[in-house]
């Protein structure tokens, strides 16, 4: 019984310790008076999921069609080239992308620079930018379109055009084009080009099942979004180990963002 108490206590303490930016839990999923049409729920379920980067939470949200918003944008390129985007593609500089905050992904964005009134429709496949003020990263293709690689920096105006959209590849057809071929929904194909993404952190090793069960409870009261489990493993010289997982993750970075919320430093990224 006092062992009982004993672990109890412990784990309640522990996640007072983790509070950082579990709140993120509480935030509503979505705005209720919003009906965007989305490629799949698969692919959904995982990007409109409230999250936190570098200790501010954010909560993606459905729009409509004509939604619009003002700001800043900037545009990011080689340094990040062919790496995971936060849908889980590979992020390809030449394509007409971009990164937002909130809207969801696969929506199709007329973006139009305030300073010199150029215009460019890129497609939303990732998170960010998490500088204050910026509401929009745009590719190279793209942000090289709008005058970006010049200025770095521009006022403009971002408008919900469509969604579902495909990829968008340069070509040198008008932007009505790009409207035309890119906002019909395909369901069935987006899904069979989705990658799988099922990563997971482990975070903890333990010989004794105690601790493994400690470990799990306190991680499963940081974030319901995410489950926890306890794999057993047979070592070498006969001995068994117990190691925590938490899984639920979409893509790398994902999984980066949480430990970085929760300053965990010493778990490992795994994928399924």
């Amino acid at each position: 019984m006092i062992k009982k108490i004993f672990i109890l206590f412990f784990v309640l303490l522990n996640a007072l310790w983790f509070s950082g930016c579990s709140q993120t839990s509480m935030m509503p999923i979505a705005k209720k008076n919003k009906t965007t049409p989305i490629t799949s729920q698969q692919k959904h379920k995982w990007t409109m999921k409230p999250y936190c980067v570098l200790g501010k939470n954010y909560t993606p949200e459905y729009i409509e069609l004509g939604d619009t918003m003002s700001g800043i944008a900037s545009w990011y390129g080689p340094t990040f080239h062919g790496k995971y985007t936060s849908n889980g593609e590979v992020y390809d500089m030449h394509d007409f992308t971009a990164a937002h905050k909130t809207w969801p992904m696969d929506t199709l964005v007329k973006v139009t620079n305030l300073d010199n009134g150029k215009t460019q429709v890129v497609r939303i496949n990732d998170r960010g930018p998490f500088k204050d003020g910026r509401i929009i990263d745009c590719s190279y293709a793209a942000g090289k379109n709008l005058g970006l690689d010049k200025s770095g920096l521009a006022k403009v105006k971002i408008e919900a055009i469509g969604f579902n959209s495909k990829p968008i590849k340069p070509t040198n057809v008008g932007d009505s084009v790009y409207i035309a071929q890119n906002t019909t929904s395909n369901i069935k194909n987006a899904t069979q080009k989705m990658l799988l993404n099922n990563f997971g952190i482990q975070v903890g090793a333990f010989k004794l099942k105690d601790g493994a069960e400690m470990t799990k409870a306190q991680y499963a009261l940081l974030d319901k979004k995410y489950t926890t489990e306890i794999k057993k493993y047979s070592m070498d010289d006969g001995s068994e180990v117990y190691r925590v997982f938490v899984k639920g993750f979409a893509t790398e970075q994902e999984a980066k963002d949480y430990m970085s919320c929760y300053n965990i430093s010493q778990a490992i990224i795994i994928r399924d």
